[in-house]
Protein backbone atom coordinates (compact mmCIF):
# COMPACT_ATOMS: atom_id res chain seq x y z
CA UNK A 1 0.00 0.00 0.00
CA UNK A 2 2.68 2.36 0.76
CA UNK A 3 4.44 1.72 -2.62
CA UNK A 4 1.34 3.45 -4.85
CA UNK A 5 2.14 7.08 -3.21
CA UNK A 6 5.50 7.06 -4.33
CA UNK A 7 4.97 5.79 -8.12
CA UNK A 8 2.42 8.52 -7.88
CA UNK A 9 5.00 10.78 -7.27
CA UNK A 10 7.40 9.47 -9.81
CA UNK A 11 5.22 9.92 -12.14
CA UNK A 12 4.56 13.29 -11.35
CA UNK A 13 8.11 13.93 -11.66
CA UNK A 14 8.49 12.28 -15.12
CA UNK A 15 5.78 14.41 -16.25
CA UNK A 16 7.70 17.49 -15.12
CA UNK A 17 11.04 16.69 -16.38
CA UNK A 18 9.34 15.63 -19.76
CA UNK A 19 7.61 19.19 -20.41
CA UNK A 20 10.46 21.02 -19.26
CA UNK A 21 12.22 19.14 -22.02
CA UNK A 22 9.33 20.55 -24.95
CA UNK A 23 9.51 24.09 -22.86
CA UNK A 24 12.16 25.31 -25.52
CA UNK A 25 10.56 23.96 -28.38
CA UNK A 26 7.29 25.13 -27.88
CA UNK A 27 8.76 28.76 -26.89
CA UNK A 28 10.47 28.23 -30.78
CA UNK A 29 7.31 27.30 -32.20
CA UNK A 30 5.22 30.28 -30.78
CA UNK A 31 7.89 32.98 -31.71
CA UNK A 32 8.06 31.39 -35.35
CA UNK A 33 4.26 31.90 -35.83
CA UNK A 34 4.20 35.72 -36.10
CA UNK A 35 7.82 35.65 -38.42
CA UNK A 36 5.80 33.52 -40.41
CA UNK A 37 2.77 35.68 -40.89
CA UNK A 38 5.27 39.11 -41.45
CA UNK A 39 4.87 40.89 -44.71
CA UNK A 40 8.10 40.91 -46.76
CA UNK A 41 6.46 42.38 -49.85
CA UNK A 42 9.06 45.45 -50.35
CA UNK A 43 7.43 48.73 -48.55
CA UNK A 44 6.07 51.72 -51.39
CA UNK A 45 5.53 54.66 -49.71
CA UNK A 46 2.84 56.85 -51.13
CA UNK A 47 2.52 60.62 -50.84
CA UNK A 48 -0.52 62.49 -50.95
CA UNK A 49 -2.43 66.27 -49.95
CA UNK A 50 -5.79 66.25 -49.47
CA UNK A 51 -8.07 66.52 -52.22
CA UNK A 52 -11.32 65.23 -51.30
CA UNK A 53 -13.22 63.20 -52.18
CA UNK A 54 -11.09 61.43 -54.48
CA UNK A 55 -8.31 61.18 -51.34
CA UNK A 56 -8.46 62.44 -47.79
CA UNK A 57 -7.60 61.66 -44.62
CA UNK A 58 -10.20 60.84 -42.27
CA UNK A 59 -10.56 61.24 -38.49
CA UNK A 60 -7.91 58.19 -37.72
CA UNK A 61 -5.77 59.45 -39.79
CA UNK A 62 -6.10 57.16 -42.20
CA UNK A 63 -5.92 57.61 -46.02
CA UNK A 64 -9.47 57.00 -47.52
CA UNK A 65 -11.53 57.78 -50.99
CA UNK A 66 -11.87 56.11 -54.72
CA UNK A 67 -8.41 57.11 -55.84
CA UNK A 68 -6.77 55.45 -52.76
CA UNK A 69 -8.78 52.28 -53.33
CA UNK A 70 -7.38 52.37 -57.00
CA UNK A 71 -3.82 53.18 -55.90
CA UNK A 72 -4.01 50.19 -52.81
CA UNK A 73 -5.37 47.49 -55.57
CA UNK A 74 -2.48 48.23 -58.12
CA UNK A 75 0.14 48.46 -55.48
CA UNK A 76 -0.73 45.02 -54.33
CA UNK A 77 -0.98 43.93 -57.85
CA UNK A 78 2.26 44.98 -58.78
CA UNK A 79 3.47 42.78 -55.19
CA UNK A 80 4.24 45.98 -53.08
CA UNK A 81 3.26 46.90 -49.41
CA UNK A 82 1.40 50.12 -49.71
CA UNK A 83 1.71 52.79 -47.02
CA UNK A 84 -0.04 56.44 -47.43
CA UNK A 85 1.57 59.13 -46.38
CA UNK A 86 -0.09 62.25 -46.31
CA UNK A 87 1.25 66.01 -46.64
CA UNK A 88 0.68 69.15 -46.82
CA UNK A 89 1.29 70.00 -50.93
CA UNK A 90 5.10 72.55 -50.36
CA UNK A 91 6.14 69.60 -48.07
CA UNK A 92 4.84 66.45 -50.31
CA UNK A 93 6.94 68.32 -53.30
CA UNK A 94 9.82 68.56 -51.34
CA UNK A 95 9.54 64.41 -50.23
CA UNK A 96 9.51 63.82 -53.90
CA UNK A 97 12.63 65.72 -54.21
CA UNK A 98 14.69 64.26 -51.52
CA UNK A 99 13.26 60.64 -52.67
CA UNK A 100 11.19 59.90 -48.85
CA UNK A 101 8.74 59.63 -50.97
CA UNK A 102 8.57 56.90 -53.62
CA UNK A 103 4.94 57.95 -55.79
CA UNK A 104 2.48 60.52 -55.90
CA UNK A 105 -0.56 59.62 -58.34
CA UNK A 106 -0.93 63.24 -59.08
CA UNK A 107 -1.22 65.63 -61.72
CA UNK A 108 2.09 65.63 -64.17
CA UNK A 109 4.44 68.49 -65.67
CA UNK A 110 4.80 70.39 -62.51
CA UNK A 111 8.17 72.55 -63.38
CA UNK A 112 9.37 72.62 -59.75
CA UNK A 113 9.30 68.61 -60.06
CA UNK A 114 10.79 68.12 -63.39
CA UNK A 115 13.99 67.39 -62.61
CA UNK A 116 13.51 65.31 -59.55
CA UNK A 117 10.91 62.80 -60.97
CA UNK A 118 9.49 61.09 -63.72
CA UNK A 119 6.09 60.08 -64.68
CA UNK A 120 4.31 57.03 -65.70
CA UNK A 121 2.57 56.25 -68.89
CA UNK A 122 -1.07 55.10 -67.42
CA UNK A 123 -3.89 57.47 -66.86
CA UNK A 124 -5.33 56.65 -63.43
CA UNK A 125 -8.15 58.92 -63.90
CA UNK A 126 -8.68 63.32 -64.93
CA UNK A 127 -9.02 66.37 -63.19
CA UNK A 128 -10.78 69.64 -64.90
CA UNK A 129 -9.92 72.58 -63.42
CA UNK A 130 -12.95 75.32 -63.69
CA UNK A 131 -13.90 78.75 -63.66
CA UNK A 132 -17.26 78.88 -62.17
CA UNK A 133 -19.69 82.38 -61.97
CA UNK A 134 -22.79 83.25 -60.54
CA UNK A 135 -25.96 83.10 -63.22
CA UNK A 136 -26.44 87.10 -63.68
CA UNK A 137 -22.65 86.78 -64.82
CA UNK A 138 -22.15 86.99 -68.61
CA UNK A 139 -19.78 84.20 -69.74
CA UNK A 140 -16.16 85.78 -69.86
CA UNK A 141 -13.66 86.04 -72.29
CA UNK A 142 -10.25 84.80 -71.06
CA UNK A 143 -8.14 86.43 -69.34
CA UNK A 144 -9.55 89.80 -70.95
CA UNK A 145 -12.72 89.97 -68.64
CA UNK A 146 -10.71 88.88 -65.72
CA UNK A 147 -9.35 92.63 -65.19
CA UNK A 148 -10.82 94.35 -62.38
CA UNK A 149 -12.50 91.14 -61.10
CA UNK A 150 -12.13 89.19 -57.62
CA UNK A 151 -11.37 85.54 -58.33
CA UNK A 152 -11.56 82.67 -55.45
CA UNK A 153 -8.75 80.60 -55.00
CA UNK A 154 -8.15 77.53 -52.58
CA UNK A 155 -5.52 77.82 -50.15
CA UNK A 156 -2.49 75.49 -50.71
CA UNK A 157 -2.95 74.24 -54.38
CA UNK A 158 -0.55 74.69 -57.16
CA UNK A 159 -1.97 75.12 -60.86
CA UNK A 160 -0.80 74.38 -64.50
CA UNK A 161 1.74 77.53 -66.17
CA UNK A 162 -1.15 78.53 -68.45
CA UNK A 163 -3.28 78.97 -65.13
CA UNK A 164 -1.09 80.80 -62.73
CA UNK A 165 -1.17 83.26 -66.35
CA UNK A 166 -4.49 84.03 -65.22
CA UNK A 167 -3.90 84.53 -61.38
CA UNK A 168 -1.31 87.18 -62.44
CA UNK A 169 -3.56 88.92 -64.98
CA UNK A 170 -3.71 92.91 -64.69
CA UNK A 171 -6.30 93.90 -62.19
CA UNK A 172 -6.80 90.62 -60.52
CA UNK A 173 -7.75 90.81 -57.62
CA UNK A 174 -7.38 86.95 -55.55
CA UNK A 175 -9.47 86.34 -52.52
CA UNK A 176 -8.21 83.01 -50.69
CA UNK A 177 -10.63 80.34 -49.06
CA UNK A 178 -10.06 77.51 -46.97
CA UNK A 179 -12.29 74.91 -48.26
CA UNK A 180 -14.07 74.09 -51.13
CA UNK A 181 -17.45 74.60 -49.51
CA UNK A 182 -16.33 78.06 -48.09
CA UNK A 183 -15.11 78.85 -51.56
CA UNK A 184 -18.47 78.19 -53.04
CA UNK A 185 -20.34 79.86 -50.54
CA UNK A 186 -18.01 83.27 -50.56
CA UNK A 187 -19.19 82.97 -54.78
CA UNK A 188 -22.89 82.75 -53.69
CA UNK A 189 -22.29 85.33 -51.23
CA UNK A 190 -20.98 88.04 -53.97
CA UNK A 191 -17.35 87.44 -51.97
CA UNK A 192 -15.74 87.06 -55.42
CA UNK A 193 -16.72 87.24 -58.97
CA UNK A 194 -15.37 84.09 -60.24
CA UNK A 195 -14.41 80.63 -58.47
CA UNK A 196 -10.84 79.05 -59.59
CA UNK A 197 -11.75 74.97 -58.54
CA UNK A 198 -12.05 71.60 -58.86
CA UNK A 199 -15.32 70.28 -60.85
CA UNK A 200 -16.06 67.40 -58.35
CA UNK A 201 -15.27 69.25 -54.87
CA UNK A 202 -17.32 71.90 -56.59
CA UNK A 203 -20.49 69.51 -57.07
CA UNK A 204 -19.98 68.14 -53.58
CA UNK A 205 -19.84 71.57 -51.62
CA UNK A 206 -23.13 72.68 -54.04
CA UNK A 207 -24.96 69.74 -52.60
CA UNK A 208 -24.02 70.66 -49.28
CA UNK A 209 -24.67 74.12 -49.27
CA UNK A 210 -28.09 73.22 -51.35
CA UNK A 211 -26.81 75.51 -54.49
CA UNK A 212 -27.71 75.78 -57.49
CA UNK A 213 -25.59 74.44 -60.50
CA UNK A 214 -22.93 77.02 -61.53
CA UNK A 215 -22.52 77.81 -65.20
CA UNK A 216 -18.13 77.15 -65.94
CA UNK A 217 -15.37 77.29 -68.45
CA UNK A 218 -12.90 74.48 -68.49
CA UNK A 219 -9.53 76.03 -68.09
CA UNK A 220 -7.86 72.42 -67.73
CA UNK A 221 -8.05 69.35 -68.17
CA UNK A 222 -5.05 67.25 -66.03
CA UNK A 223 -4.47 63.33 -66.30
CA UNK A 224 -3.53 62.01 -63.13
CA UNK A 225 -0.51 59.67 -63.64
CA UNK A 226 1.91 57.81 -60.62
CA UNK A 227 4.72 60.00 -60.76
CA UNK A 228 8.26 58.75 -59.14
CA UNK A 229 10.73 60.13 -57.06
CA UNK A 230 14.07 59.80 -58.93
CA UNK A 231 15.58 60.23 -55.70
CA UNK A 232 13.91 57.06 -54.19
CA UNK A 233 15.93 53.73 -54.56
CA UNK A 234 14.05 51.70 -57.64
CA UNK A 235 12.08 54.43 -59.00
CA UNK A 236 11.87 53.25 -63.08
CA UNK A 237 11.61 49.88 -62.08
CA UNK A 238 8.52 50.62 -59.15
CA UNK A 239 7.31 52.97 -61.57
CA UNK A 240 7.22 50.25 -64.01
CA UNK A 241 5.67 47.99 -62.32
CA UNK A 242 2.66 50.13 -61.55
CA UNK A 243 2.02 51.03 -64.88
CA UNK A 244 2.22 47.21 -66.01
CA UNK A 245 -0.10 46.00 -63.01
CA UNK A 246 -2.83 48.91 -63.70
CA UNK A 247 -2.91 47.76 -67.43
CA UNK A 248 -3.25 44.06 -66.52
CA UNK A 249 -6.08 45.39 -64.48
CA UNK A 250 -7.63 46.98 -67.44
CA UNK A 251 -6.83 44.24 -69.75
CA UNK A 252 -8.48 41.65 -67.60
CA UNK A 253 -11.78 44.32 -67.31
CA UNK A 254 -11.21 45.53 -63.49
CA UNK A 255 -12.81 47.90 -62.07
CA UNK A 256 -10.88 50.98 -62.40
CA UNK A 257 -12.64 53.92 -63.70
CA UNK A 258 -13.17 56.57 -61.42
CA UNK A 259 -15.46 59.40 -61.85
CA UNK A 260 -14.64 62.53 -63.34
CA UNK A 261 -12.71 64.86 -60.79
Amino acid sequence: MDAAPGHFQKRQVLRIMTLTRCLPALLCLLLAVPLACADDRPELVIGYYDFPPSIDTDARGRAHGELVDLVLRVAERAGYRPVFRGLPSARLYGALREGSVDVWPGAPDKPELEDDTVEGEQVLSEVYLNLYFRRDTLLPRIPDDLAGQGLIVLNGYNYAPQVDEILHAPGVRLHRASTHVSAVGMLMHRRGDFLLDYELPVSQARARLNAPELPFVVLHRMPIRFIASRRAPGATRKLADLDRAYAEMVRRGEPVNLRRR
